[in-house]
């Protein structure tokens, strides 16, 4: 298979068909580890994974899409059928755009996600996963995202996972004079933390397991009551806080019963994943723990307002869509035009080289008459191969793979070789996607029609 050619398999469990359980169970802890993985397995080419608070998604690049399919099957959690999401090569890359507009996220045209992808795309590049299919797709996606951002309205209002929770809970206290505690000082936990702070909370304690990134986002609150703590001491900060948002990055539980043992009554909105407060702290009596899935009765308004945005952005992903398809198959076709143009100027210069051996043995010619010989051999080849050059790329635009295989069999740079290389097969991808008709396999050299009906 050649580099710009292959499918793309996609796997997801999200929050949109699964439980946060399943999609708790779907995560691995390393992306990296999930990369290695996947690359690993035969016949791969190139993989892209994405894992947030409420979703789990992993894209290969194959040869063919069963042979994606079964690579992506192991990473298929052991939960409902219907939690978990195959696509095939277009759905995934229309997705992956609709993952970066926001479009598939709970509160939907949120920002987070964005950032999301991007970091998601650093990792992969840096553990060399990705190829001329995902790199453009990715990039291709986060170019959207952008888009949709700054050319619509669809990020109005409630903008991610953190701000919703801050909503949540405006709606079910009165956070003007109420004290709050953020555990966790990552994105999320960021993003909550200001959207308190411009609440107006009275007190705003930040907790995190490293104190001096606490204290760091504490004071770039535009609050004047903002303080920082580690997690050590933050049973005593939520004993003296009436609502709080969890949003670390631990793999295990981080509140259990003995934090909130002088919590008295407490509002707590879980956004981490995996969550962060025990199911046996959410049991006690005077405290309240609302999860993801409390935050979509609190989007549905968000969502109203941003439905006619939402159109908007499908209407863009459909044109971004389609020139992604439109690059694939220019990059397709030019690797056949490349071949074209090798394979004639392997024949020019060997036609060169004798043609000039037989005017020296009627006399030594000129360097400027060397050039003038040359110069026309040059003209001849790109004078010949312009129309074709244009009939292969109008190949590629229409999907006529039978004229893109007959192209690579007839201009084929190692085809006729004396090396044994005649028989060379064509690119899978071509292959696969093209029949030779009878008529136009009689017009071609005996053993190249024979080589092209015995491939099919």
């Amino acid at each position: 298979m050649s580099g710009a050619t292959g499918v793309v398999s996609g796997l997801r469990v999200s929050h949109d068909s699964a439980s946060l359980d399943a999609v708790e169970g779907a995560c691995h802890v390393d992306s990296e580890a999930v990369l290695g993985r996947l690359l690993d397995a035969p016949d791969v080419r190139e993989a892209f994974a994405l894992q947030t608070c409420n979703r789990f998604e992993a894209y290969v690049v194959t040869d063919a899409p069963a042979t994606g399919r079964a690579v992506l099957s192991e990473f298929s959690p052991d939960v409902d059928g219907h939690a978990t999401v195959e696509t095939d090569h277009e759905e995934s890359l229309r997705h992956l755009m609709r993952v970066a507009a926001g479009l598939e996220s709970i509160v939907l045209g949120e920002d987070q996600i964005l950032g999301q992808v991007r970091d998601a795309y650093a990792t992969a590049v840096e553990a060399g996963a990705l190829g001329p299919i995902l790199d453009d797709a990715v990039t291709k996606a986060i170019h959207v995202g952008e888009r949709a951002r700054t050319e619509t309205a669809i990020n109005d209002g409630a903008v991610s996972v953190g701000s919703a929770a801050v909503e949540l809970l405006d709606e079910e206290t009165d956070l003007g004079s109420a004290g709050a505690v953020v555990v966790g000082a990552g994105e999320m936990g960021t993003i909550a933390a200001r959207a308190l702070a411009d609440a107006g909370v009275e007190t705003l304690t930040v907790a995190n397991r490293t104190p001096e990134r606490a204290a760091e986002l504490a004071r770039e609150l535009d609050h004047d009551d903002a303080r920082a703590v580690g997690l050590e001491d933050v049973e005593s900060a939520l004993a003296a806080a009436d609502v709080a948002v969890t949003a670390t990055g631990s793999d295990g539980r981080v509140l259990g019963v003995e934090e909130f043992a002088t919590a008295g009554g407490t509002l707590v909105v879980d956004v981490a994943q995996p969550r962060d407060v025990a199911p046996a702290a959410a049991a006690l009596a005077d405290v309240t723990v609302y999860d993801m899935t409390a935050l979509e009765t609190v989007t549905d308004e968000t969502e109203r307002r941003r439905r006619a945005a939402a159109e908007s952005v499908e209407t863009m992903i459909d044109r971004e869509f389609d020139r992604l398809l439109e690059g694939y198959k220019r990059k397709r076709a030019d690797e056949v035009v490349s071949a074209m143009y090798e394979s004639a100027e392997r024949v020019k210069e060997r036609e060169l080289s004798e043609a000039l051996s037989k005017l020296d043995a009627h006399g030594d010619l000129s360097e400027d008459q060397r050039e003038v010989v040359a110069s026309m051999a040059d003209a001849l080849v790109s004078q010949l191969l312009a129309p074709p050059t244009k009939s292969l790329r109008d190949a590629a635009a229409e999907d006529d793979w039978t004229t893109i295989n007959t192209a690579l069999r007839l201009f084929d740079p190692e085809f006729g070789d004396e090396d044994g290389t005649e028989d060379r097969e064509p690119p899978a991808f071509v292959r696969e996607q093209a029949e030779i008709p009878d008529e136009v396999a009689e017009r071609m050299p005996d053993d190249v029609a024979a080589g092209v009906t015995d491939d099919d």
